[in-house]
């Protein structure tokens, strides 16, 4: 099943040059795992509450090879140079199938209350 590592990210005061350098290195990092960009920092067009900052998600063909990226040695010798200059939430999570049934789901919650 896909997955995606979503991240919601600060704006920063000014742009720290590590955060480039970071930028610059991490496809590197995602290949091995088939991870891709399908979001990096477009405009945000908040409908409710409140969103400061940028969105960024990437996609990858299962749960295991998301977290392989995260926890491989190449992404974390790189993960400071985002990490010390930007604020912000980083989270793995599984997609849906193609079949997915929002009211299906309500049903079997439904029933479990």
């Amino acid at each position: 099943m896909t997955a995606y590592a979503i991240a919601h990210l600060r704006d920063p005061e000014e742009f720290h040059p590590e955060v480039l350098e970071y930028m610059e290195n991490i496809q590197a990092t995602l290949d091995p795992f088939s991870g891709r960009f399908i979001v990096h920092g477009g405009a945000v067009d908040v409908r409710e509450g409140q969103w400061p900052g940028s969105v960024v998600m990437i996609e990858f063909p299962s749960v295991e090879n998301a977290r392989g990226w995260y926890e491989s040695a190449a992404y974390q010798a790189i993960l400071p140079l985002r990490t010390d200059h930007l604020a912000g939430e980083v989270i793995i999570v599984e997609g849906v199938g193609p079949d997915h049934d929002a009211a299906a789901k309500a049903a079997g919650i439904r029933r479990s209350l």
